[in-house]
């Protein structure tokens, strides 16, 4: 099946192109078997060994492809499924089921693995991507984050100014044209809370945390120049009338700062020598999250007004 394993990226086929091709059900029974496929959705098929590579989202992603080769043009993924499409960033995200909107005039409805959306499709919201169509980042950001709570949906649209599919007046703009949609409430407060310079879910989920306990709004990404005007550092976040700089300690950010033949190890290592002179430079004191952190939001924030009164009173 070596020809149907090359049609697409992670060897996605339908059965009726297996079918076309000449094989049986019986081959594809046998693939599966074997271990060398895996049946992604109904009709459906990709290579085991890609599948077993793939995180959650390359497999909610890879499920979505499957529906659009299933029904042309009479749908566009919206939704969670066009965010994951855009390359959003999904954070404990609902990925049972592929969304996608209808462009037929059909009703919608839910079946086991898929959930219809009736919904207006301007000519300006519908994109096409490699063999389908799919909603422009903007709406998509919005549709999925009006499916989640107001914290993953603002690691959402975070996510979506992070990879400059969107700015603040695009989503603005988008929120109000859907503004008497269910759910529009929840999802102004996440359109209020997202910012440009948020690069992780981690920083996202630390800001919602901030909103919610009363804390300061931070300026994001402050760039810290040395006396030469050469830039030393740039934190995640700052309280500069508090004299508080803020970082979130995630491994990935380790993993990012590694130079070839770099341990994590010389990577923290850098990082606070990093922090010294920036302390040194601005004056200010370094407050530290993690992610265990982020599972106590209440104590977050008490460290934080600690930290933010202590240096703000120096």
């Amino acid at each position: 099946m070596d020809d149907l394993l090359h049609l697409r990226p992670h060897g996605l086929f339908l059965r009726r192109e297996a079918l076309a091709a000449g094989y049986r059900d019986a081959d594809l029974t046998s693939g599966v078997r074997s271990g060398r496929l895996v049946r992604s959705r109904h009709g459906a098929y990709v290579s085991a060994q890609a599948w077993r590579a793939m995180d959650d989202v390359e497999r909610f992603r890879t499920r979505g492809q499957a529906v659009l080769l299933t029904h042309g043009d009479r749908v566009m993924l919206s939704h969670t499924s066009a965010a994951a499409e855009h390359g959003l960033r999904l954070w404990d995200a609902d990925l049972r089921r592929v969304h996608v909107t209808r462009l037929d005039g059909e009703s919608g409805r839910h079946t086991h693995d898929v959930v219809y959306h009736e919904g207006a499709a301007p000519r300006q919201d519908v994109l096409p991507k490699g063999e389908g169509l799919v909603v422009g980042p903007v709406r998509a950001a919005l549709e999925a984050a009006s499916l989640h709570d107001v914290e993953r949906g603002v690691v959402i649209v975070d996510s979506l100014y992070d990879c400059g599919l969107g700015d603040p007046d695009a989503v603005w703009s988008a929120y109000r044209a859907r503004s008497r949609h269910p759910f529009s409430r929840s999802l102004q407060v996440v359109v209020r809370i997202a910012r440009e310079g948020a690069q992780s879910v981690g920083e996202s989920r630390t800001r919602v945390a901030f909103f919610v306990h009363g804390i300061p709004e931070p300026r994001l990404q402050y760039v810290v120049r040395d006396e030469d005007g050469e830039v030393v550092g740039i934190c995640d976040m700052a309280w500069l009338e508090h004299k508080l700089l803020g970082e979130f300690d995630g491994m990935s950010k380790y993993v990012r700062m590694l130079r070839p033949g770099q341990t994590i190890a010389d990577a923290v290592r850098d990082e606070k020598l990093r922090e010294d002179a920036l302390r040194e430079l601005t004056g200010c004191g370094m407050i530290r999250y993690t992610w265990a952190d982020l599972s106590h939001g209440a104590r977050l924030a008490a460290r934080t007004r600690r930290m933010l009164t202590a240096y703000g009173d120096r």
